[in-house]
């Protein structure tokens, strides 16, 4: 059942730190002197206004300790440039990454916030020409970014979404390349209320398969699966958040959704060992 209390201690879990990364991970703090497997990503993996996330659950079932390196609002900048994460993944003896959405980065044309990716710091002067009738003094978000480039339905966009494809897969090529640990790459697609009900005919700017073919041989496995948000799946009650927090919730995956993606992990990860 959900929780409405207003700064429930259940509501929301406890955040820590590792090592020298200066992210924020889902607590509590485990020991790293025991061999671990490790799930790196953004909200997903986090399982905000979850009680089990799917590390949660693949340890349980394989009965192998699962960090979860989850860490809310992270994205291509932060996997790709904290030194602290890099380290804790290669003493892993197996990394599960969740594949970061393509808006989290600093590109040719906007630079975002190096821990919360989802922030826009400031758009570039090749933006700012591209876009001349834009005032981006208000634009804060990538999401509100984008959907302020798509009003005007022109050939602009595409301009927009080719670099951030091209930098996705050269920054994230180059992480795989670095990293010393067999990776499963997690392609989830998270489905949004939008997309669900088909109320936004804006195209939204994601992963394509193509993005994720050109990384594939930098891999072990690879796990494409598909999700939905807790607004469309029915599972609100079975999330834990306060009472503001329910718009935040109806866009995230609920307890249903990380049973599974576990379940579509766990034949791979047992291949692999």
């Amino acid at each position: 059942m959900s929780y409405h209390q207003t700064g429930s201690a259940r509501a929301e879990h406890a955040v820590c730190q590792y090592g020298q990364s200066r992210l924020w991970f889902r607590g509590p703090e485990r020991s790293l002197d025991t061999a671990y497997m490790a799930c790196v990503g953004g909200d997903e993996t986090y399982g905000r206004f979850v009680d089990r996330p799917y590390a949660a659950i693949l340890e349980d079932r394989l009965g192998q300790r699962c960090l979860n390196l989850g860490s809310l609002f992270c994205g291509v900048e932060a996997l790709c440039s904290d030194k602290g994460l890099f380290s804790l993944l290669n003493q892993a003896q197996l990394c599960v990454l969740q594949a970061p959405g393509i808006l989290s980065q600093s590109n040719h044309f906007y630079r975002v916030h190096p821990r919360r990716n989802d922030r826009v710091l400031a758009p570039s002067q090749d933006l700012i020409d591209l876009y001349p009738e834009v005032d981006f003094a208000d634009v804060h978000f990538v999401g509100h970014l984008m959907q302020c480039l798509q009003a005007y339905q022109d050939a602009r966009i595409e301009v927009v979404v080719e670099e951030l494809r091209r930098s996705w897969v050269r920054q994230i090529s180059d992480l795989l390349r670095r990293l010393e640990v067999p990776v499963l790459l997690l392609g989830l697609e998270v489905l949004t209320l939008n997309e669900c009900e088909h109320l936004d005919e804006r195209t939204p700017v994601v992963v394509t398969p193509e993005m994720l073919e050109a990384v594939r041989p930098l891999c072990a496995d690879w796990v494409k699966t598909t999700a939905y948000v807790s607004g469309q799946s029915d599972e609100l009650e079975d999330m834990l958040f306060g009472t503001l927090q329910q718009p935040m919730a109806e866009h995230m995956i609920g307890p249903a959704a990380h049973r599974s993606i576990a379940d579509a992990l766990i034949g791979p990860i047992r291949n692999l060992h």
